[in-house]
């Protein structure tokens, strides 16, 4: 049986995919995590956590058209697959449910709809 529980880098990224959408490469997912958590990562680590989550079934690839801009090299673009996209779901509405518990904001105006 496949894993399907996400780990916090996997569950960023696969959202960093999702935002990027036909932009979706490794080192485009690199950057975007940069500039989004103000954290530095390293591409081998976006490398290996989007294999992970191919091989889990979260996402798939293809090969995109080559660019002057690469030498001619093909970049290869990532896409969440239905599995992925649920997965990242239940995420959403556990974490969710687990604030909305939390007592410094249960019943508060900061309570988050599921």
């Amino acid at each position: 049986m496949k894993e399907t529980r996400l780990g916090d880098f996997e569950e960023t990224l696969l959202l960093l995919v999702g935002i990027l959408d036909k932009e979706a490469y490794a080192f485009k997912i690199a950057e975007e995590f940069e500039s989004q958590t103000n954290r530095a990562v390293s591409i081998g680590a976006v490398h290996s956590t989007l294999n992970r989550l191919t091989e889990k079934g979260f996402l798939e690839s293809e090969m995109g058209e080559s660019t002057a801009e690469r030498g001619g090299r093909r970049k290869r673009i990532y896409t969440i697959t239905a599995s992925g996209q649920t997965t990242l779901q239940e995420a959403r509405d556990f974490k969710i449910a687990l604030w909305n518990q939390f007592p410094a904001f249960a019943g508060s105006k900061l309570n988050f709809n599921v």
